[in-house]
């Protein structure tokens, strides 16, 4: 036992190669990008007047470049800059975060430098910086992942290999969060805000010494396409569009073109690929798509828990830090476990997982709490640190499997662009999972208790939420079963 235990430990150890290092730093630069989060957060409400309403909408317009990282994953696989396609990308992300740093760090500091425009107006430029910066970055080291496994080798260990790398880029990017969350409050509160943001000057430095120190080898550049490239900025600009439209059914309209779009760019990228190769990256598209896209609870099962379980601030506080620091410890020693076994014998081990451990939230609801309580001594926030620490890990370990398919079918030259329509691919089943959940809220309408100068404008009712639990819980495990199954599984077996 003892010693599966210590293999478990020095198995990302042991798989850590030096040529990892640039990728595991970008990542570990974003991770940390929270770091001055806090002090953001408070200057934002005591100085500048904005309103929920346009913070949300600020919003908005941040995640905008998230969704195009096609085209910035275009350019890095076709464009290259003094000869570089990944290393002057980094500097140039790093240099887009370093002068919105400097902006807020004027801002925050009141300097007269500073006063050549609004703060409003600073303040969104040095935002969108920031964004555009870590989204390039982002896109350097999702390709970087698909290119530093030697792929000469036997198919069994270059897959292995690169769901190491994922699992090696995931502990990267969850470390450095884990580390700057309580630094960074604790920092905020004992320092000025100008002091914080200078400090945050250390996260472009971290990813331009990584991409530094290394000798990046890279592919010959790929021919510039169009299609993706304008079709990628054409996408951007509906989306703004319908974004600030008051059109019924936007979110199922941008939905339905963006899939689409979508879609047509990967089976362009693909068209040149032998027939088979195709239909597996069919399969692993139709896969991941599916495992991304289920529906949620929704906002009421936090409602419920707050009002019938008493759940406060403080304990919701504990359960996020126990979650984050034992997603860290359970991606760590299971990594070894996970890169061990078919991507489909995981992805089935995961659902059934998560489903198991859905099922003492839903026995609170029908009053398993009572019974613990009256037999064991403990009641509702036992059961849930419990269930969070063992449920912890499985949300960061069901990425690993998701994000090796891509990197096993990435085609050679196009790999930035191939990651990049993959990422929009599943920030698109995140969305129709998130329509789903709207339309199950529809159908098993909660309601929340809701109190208005002292009256009541809503009363709870928690009565469908039970059935809500039901069909999600049940939707999520026999789904993702079946599709898995069908197009990874049964061929196979027959």
């Amino acid at each position: 036992m003892i010693t599966k235990i210590k293999q478990a430990f020095l198995t990302p150890i042991k798989s850590f190669k030096l040529k990892y290092l640039p990728l595991l730093m970008i990542y570990f630069s974003y991770g940390a990008s929270g770091f001055s989060s806090i002090a953001e957060t408070f200057w934002v409400k005591e100085h500048l007047n904005f309103s929920a309403e346009e913070l949300v909408s600020l919003g908005v317009w941040l995640s905008i470049p998230w969704t195009i990282k096609m085209v910035f994953g275009q350019l890095i696989d076709s464009v290259p800059i003094f000869g570089s396609q990944r290393k002057v990308y980094v500097y140039i992300g790093a240099g887009l975060i370093t002068i919105s740093t400097i902006l807020m760090i004027g801002l925050v500091g009141n300097k007269e430098w500073i006063n050549f425009a609004p703060q409003t107006t600073i303040y969104v430029v040095a935002s969108v910086l920031a964004v555009i910066g870590f989204v390039i970055q982002d896109v350097v080291a999702d390709t970087m992942s698909t290119e530093v496994v030697d792929r000469t080798q036997l198919k069994e260990i270059v897959e292995r290999e690169l769901a190491m790398v994922q699992v090696l880029g995931r502990l990267a990017l969850s470390i450095a969060g884990f580390l700057v969350a309580g630094i960074g409050g604790w920092l905020a509160q004992i320092y000025s805000y100008e002091t914080i943001f200078e400090l945050s000057l250390f996260i472009p430095i971290l990813s331009i010494i990584g991409v530094s120190i290394v000798d990046l080898q890279t592919p010959n550049p790929s021919p510039i396409d169009c299609k993706i490239l304008c079709g990628g900025l054409v996408f951007a600009l509906f989306v703004i569009f319908m974004g600030y439209s008051q059109l019924n059914y936007s979110q199922e309209i941008v939905f339905i073109v963006s899939f689409a779009v979508v879609t047509y760019m990967i089976k362009e990228l693909i068209s040149d690929i032998d027939k088979e190769t195709k239909r597996k990256i069919v399969i692993a598209t139709i896969v991941i798509f599916v495992y991304r896209a289920m529906p949620s609870i929704g906002p009421s099962v936090t409602w419920w828990e707050i009002d019938v379980l008493g759940f406060d601030k403080a304990f919701f506080g504990t359960l996020a830090q126990i979650g984050s620091g034992l997603a860290i410890f359970g991606m760590w020693f299971l990594s070894d476990w996970i890169t061990k076994k078919s991507i489909s014998w995981t992805l089935i081990m995961l659902t059934i997982v998560g489903t198991i451990l859905s099922l003492p939230i839903l026995g609170m609801y029908f009053g398993l709490h009572h019974w613990t309580e009256e037999m064991f001594g403990f009641g509702a926030k036992t059961i849930a640190l419990i269930d969070t620490a063992v449920e912890s890990p499985f949300g960061q370990l069901s990425m690993i499997p998701l994000l090796t398919l891509i990197a096993i079918y990435a085609p050679e030259g196009k790999r930035g662009t191939w990651f990049a329509l993959m990422a929009s691919m599943m920030n698109l089943a995140l969305t129709a999972g998130g329509l789903l959940t709207k339309y199950l809220n529809k159908i098993f309408v909660v309601s929340r208790e809701v109190i208005q100068n002292g009256v009541v404008v809503s009363s709870a009712d928690y009565s469908q939420l039970g059935k809500l639990m039901i069909i999600v819980i049940t939707s999520n495990f026999l789904i993702p079963i079946f599709v898995i199954w069908w197009l990874m599984i049964r061929k196979r077996v027959e």
